[in-house]
């Protein structure tokens, strides 16, 4: 007989043992763990849970395993993780949280690690204290992140970098897109509060409502006819920022899934062409299921941004840069990120957001806007990057600071060493995202 529960903690295992040793990310991972209906939502829980805390709890897990760390295979360590997890961080009963576990073991085949793992999770609660104790000594256990990313963010942060680690712990309120044109805010609001769904407006994103309690969008309504969209309200500023007007040809480069998108088409109803690129077919895809949701169209394309085979020849009024970055910014949207980014990564990556800068530039109208995003906090990607490029580029004018006038209400900001907006986690309950706003001299 299958101990209640093991199901879902098989697979959380599952899902945590994918991105440990496979690299895989964490979202992906649970679709493949193939739970149970009935399981799904408790499995989810668990494996973000595990993700979140992991550094901390990986340092526990040290002292109390007969061998190191890295000797054991993925399956064990993300069992370990899970059930450590739910013993200091969830509401679970700690006989279940054993017993399940145990039971999980079983189900993931590491029958040799059943009475290890149960070991372990009863030792860690005879010596909690002690063992957390332990674990807190270092700065990877004590903010459960790893050292290099603590470390970075103390040389480039050093008034927010705690701050920054606290938010990235903590869970993220679900924020939703009035769709413009079908609903507005405080219609939405009304129509939640009508259903028992409390809601608060975000003071400097006209669009955006945040849920007092996060819940599953598929089961709300009005999403799923298209009144409203996921997305953070820090990533609302694009549309504001880009500032573009009827008539004008767009292009929205590294678009996927397609929220930005959808917003530039919302705002802007009379766009005279919106271009939506993405390098990635299946990801591609996901921007025209969105728009559809929402009862819009873009000439949606799959490929290279910076190749202008797939971008054409002609020159763009407005173009919007959501390069591919680190995303450092929303890790407590994506936990998974504390173990799947490396620091060796990050040069490669600010390359890659130079060619994209300087590719795309070529295809901006004298007199038209680049908007540069990431959700990123590290400056190798925000304003190391912009900073150069305008450095470089004769015709670029960095206009961030006048831009944003059109966002009344912005929360408090850090300064920074160089051109841009950088919105931190932590403040005004956002994720992290860096803009800046360039405009090409005309000739």
């Amino acid at each position: 007989m299958i101990e209640l529960g093991a199901g879902s903690r098989a697979a959380a295992v599952r899902a945590v043992a994918a991105v440990l040793g496979d690299g895989l990310m964490l979202e992906a991972a649970l679709e493949a763990a193939a739970a149970a209906p009935a399981d799904r939502a408790f499995a989810q829980a668990l494996a973000f849970g595990a993700m979140r805390f992991g550094h901390r709890l990986r340092r526990v897990a040290v002292q109390l395993l007969p061998r190191p760390w890295d000797d054991q295979k993925p399956v064990v360590q993300a069992l370990l993780l899970v059930g450590l997890y739910q013993l200091e961080y969830a509401d679970t009963p700690p006989h279940a949280a054993v017993s399940a576990t145990v039971a999980a073991a079983r189900l993931v085949g590491a029958v040799g690690a059943v009475g290890m793992v149960n070991a372990c999770l009863r030792r860690y609660q005879r010596e909690r204290e002690a063992l957390l104790a332990g674990a807190d000594e270092t700065q990877a256990g004590r903010w459960s992140h790893p050292d290099w990313f603590v470390e970075q963010l103390m040389r480039e942060w050093p008034d927010y970098w705690e701050r920054i680690l606290e938010a990235n712990n903590a869970h993220p309120p679900l924020t939703l897109r009035a769709r413009r044109g079908r609903i507005s805010r405080d219609s939405l609001a009304a129509e939640f509060a009508e259903a028992g769904i409390a809601t608060h407006a975000v003071s400097f994103a006209s669009d955006a409502l945040d849920l007092a309690v996060p819940t599953d969008v598929r089961a709300l309504a009005a999403f799923v006819a298209g009144r409203c969209s996921v997305q953070d309200a820090a990533a609302q500023l694009a549309a504001p920022l880009l500032a573009a007007a009827p008539g004008m040809r767009v292009l929205d480069a590294c678009a996927a899934p397609g929220g930005k998108t959808g917003h530039l088409l919302e705002t802007v109803p009379g766009l005279g062409q919106l271009v939506a690129v993405d390098i990635d077919a299946q990801r591609a895809q996901r921007i025209r299921d969105n728009l559809a949701r929402l009862g819009l169209a873009a000439d949606v394309r799959v490929g290279d941004a910076a190749d202008p085979r797939v971008i054409g020849d002609v020159l763009y009024d407005r173009i919007l840069l959501d390069a591919p970055c680190s995303g450092t910014g929303v890790i407590r949207r994506h936990p998974d990120i504390k173990w799947l980014r490396r620091p060796r990564e990050l040069p490669g990556l600010a390359a890659r957001q130079h060619d994209l800068l300087n590719a795309l530039w070529r295809r901006l109208k004298p007199g038209g806007r680049l908007l540069y995003a990431t959700c990123s906090v590290l400056r190798a990607e925000n304003t190391a990057v912009v900073k150069q490029f305008l450095a470089d580029t004769g015709d670029a004018v960095d206009v961030t600071e006048s831009a944003s006038l059109a966002l009344p209400g912005l929360p408090p900001r850090p300064e920074l060493r160089g051109p841009g907006l950088m919105l931190l986690p932590g403040y005004a309950g956002t994720d992290g995202f860096y803009y800046a706003c360039l405009e090409r001299r005309s000739t």
